[in-house]
Parts: structure tokens; C-alpha cells; sequence
């Protein structure tokens, strides 16, 4: 993967030193991705959480498209466990763009009885079905994502452009090759494809980016006071889902979150990095994925991620 970054940056300025400029030629593929991929299809949407990638994502989709207003709608799965001030930024940013905000709520499954809570609390891997729901009702052919090869094994193994079934599964022996730029977005009556326009950045270019473009993140990124109790290694924030358990005290502590899951299975990590440089100079040191670290959902098994992508999850 870094030979390949070495060399995306040099593809888009073959004249520049041993030190391109990464960054530019990261947008500079993302925004190609989101034009084909807004060229080719009829209905594409638009994951959206108020998390990190899914905001810089937006970000790239505006300036892809820009002077025109974004011509496709963007979709979160609300578990119902969500931050509220990742809510409240969620639609603070959904108004500021004026795009439409499509909400799948779990809660909404929970109660006519099509899906049922899970033993350990955890609502992230009930998303599948409410997200599978929204694309057949709206008939979404394409749905950007903020996935990236990073994160974890499973990630690694997908597509840029990946093709899901009309069961809207994934199967990670069945992907088309993607030989140089060119992007296939073909499918079958039923089928639609997830498309990953950051699939080659990591969090490092991410957070690069974001201190590059002066992105509005929600404040929860950066270091803050906050009560928390640990628990198999994480530090939870007291919620109604995440109750501290016996011998599980309570303490202020000075945390930030490099993700912004569900309150149930997110952890914050001891942080003082309370602006986005010295948010770059932490995760420049960090030898541990964010998810890794952080998401309780992803050590249910080694194969956590691609069991649930699998299904259909994002």
C-alpha cells in the first residue's frame, strides 16, 4: 500500500520530487471516484454518521460536484445509542450543505419485533438490516462509505467499487480486479455497489486533511473532561446502555474519542491533544488502529468485521 501511495502522488504530478504531495493526490482520486460513480449511476446516497470520515467524505463529494448542489441524499443508521453531541452535529452539518438527511432507525426494528436486542447491549451489528431496508425502499443503486484499507483485515480486502448481491452481501472471493483508475460499476437489477472514495487514505491523511481544509469536526475528536469508568481495556462514557458495573468506578478523566461508535461499545483514550495538530502529532505515534482500539464490537471475533460486511454491513 505505501508503494502505491508513493505512486498515486506521483501519477498526479510526475515532475514532483521524492516528496509529492500525498494529500492532493488522495483528494484527487476521491473526487474522481465520487464523479464517476455520480456519472455512471441513477440513485447513489451517501453514508453519514458526524463521524470523521464520513465527514471529510461530504467535504470531497462538495467540491467534486461544487458549484451544483449535491444531487443525492445521505443516510445514517441511527442505533439509538448514538453520541448526542455527534447527533447535533450530524444535523448542523446535514442543514449547512442543504442535503437531504435520510434516518433508519434500529429502535424502529426493535419495536415491531423485526429485530431483537443483543445479550451484550451492543446495537452496531443490528445496522445491517435497517441499512439493507433503506437501499431496496429507495432504490439506491451506489452508497459512498467512509471505509478505509486501515481499519482492519476486512477492509483491506475490498474494492474501492464493490459489488453486493441483491441479498446485499459482500463476497470477499468474488471482487472485480481494479486495474489502474478505472472503476466498474455494473450490476444486476437488485444488486447496488458501496464505493469507498477514502479506501486508500489513512487516519493519519485523514486527520492531514482535515487540519489542511479547516473541517469542522464534532468536538468529541479532541481531548475534554469527562466521566468515564474502564472496562476490558476501554474507558466508557456513563450512559443508560453503559451502566459501570461493580468495582467499575467513575472518574474525571481528560479523554478524546478517534471514533465516534455507538456510546455502548466506544471508548475514549487518555488524551491531551485538544487541536488538530497536536491530533496529527498523537496519531502520527499510535501503533493501534482506531477501531482496534476503541470498539468493543470489533473483538467479539477475529473475523468480527468481515462475518458482518458479509451480511451487508458497511
Amino acid at each position: 500500500m505505501t508503494t502505491y501511495r508513493v505512486e498515486l502522488a506521483r501519477e498526479l504530478d510526475p515532475h514532483a520530487g521524492s516528496a509529492p504531495d500525498l494529500l492532493d493526490a488522495l483528494e484527487s482520486e476521491a473526487i474522481h471516484i465520487i464523479r464517476e460513480v455520480v456519472a455512471e449511476l441513477e440513485r447513489p446516497a451517501l453514508l453519514f454518521s458526524g463521524g470523521k470520515d464520513s465527514v471529510v467524505m461530504l467535504h470531497l463529494a462538495a467540491k467534486a460536484l461544487w458549484p451544483t448542489r449535491l444531487p443525492f441524499p445521505v443516510v445514517h443508521v441511527d442505533t439509538g445509542h448514538n453520541f448526542p453531541e455527534v447527533l447535533a452535529f450530524r444535523d448542523a452539518t446535514v442543514e449547512r450543505f442543504g442535503v437531504d438527511l435520510v434516518v433508519a432507525r434500529v429502535q424502529d426494528y426493535l419495536d415491531d419485533g423485526r429485530l431483537r436486542e443483543r445479550a451484550d447491549g451492543t446495537r452496531n451489528p443490528l445496522q445491517t438490516l435497517p441499512l439493507l431496508d433503506a437501499i431496496e425502499e429507495r432504490r439506491f443503486d451506489g452508497v459512498f462509505g467512509g471505509g478505509r484499507r486501515d481499519e482492519d483485515k476486512a477492509r483491506a480486502k475490498e474494492r474501492v467499487v464493490s459489488l453486493r448481491d441483491s441479498f446485499g452481501q459482500w463476497d470477499p472471493k468474488n471482487q472485480r480486479p481494479e486495474l489502474w483508475r478505472l472503476y466498474n460499476t455494473r450490476h444486476r437489477p437488485g444488486e447496488h455497489v458501496r464505493v469507498f472514495p477514502l479506501s486508500n487514505w489513512t487516519e493519519l491523511d485523514v486527520w492531514r486533511y482535515v487540519a489542511r481544509e479547516g473541517i469542522e469536526l464534532p468536538p468529541l475528536y479532541y481531548a475534554h473532561e469527562r466521566e468515564v469508568f474502564e472496562r476490558d481495556g476501554m474507558l466508557l462514557t456513563p450512559s443508560p446502555w453503559t451502566a459501570p458495573r461493580a468495582g467499575e468506578p467513575v472518574g474525571t478523566r481528560t479523554v478524546r474519542y478517534r471514533t465516534v461508535g455507538d456510546m455502548s461499545c466506544t471508548g475514549a483514550v487518555p488524551s491531551q491533544a485538544r487541536d488538530v495538530q497536536a491530533v496529527i502529532t498523537e496519531v502520527a505515534t499510535t501503533t493501534v488502529t482506531e477501531r482496534g482500539a476503541t470498539r468493543a464490537d470489533d473483538r467479539l471475533s477475529e473475523a468480527a468485521m468481515e462475518d458482518r460486511k458479509k451480511e451487508g454491513y458497511f
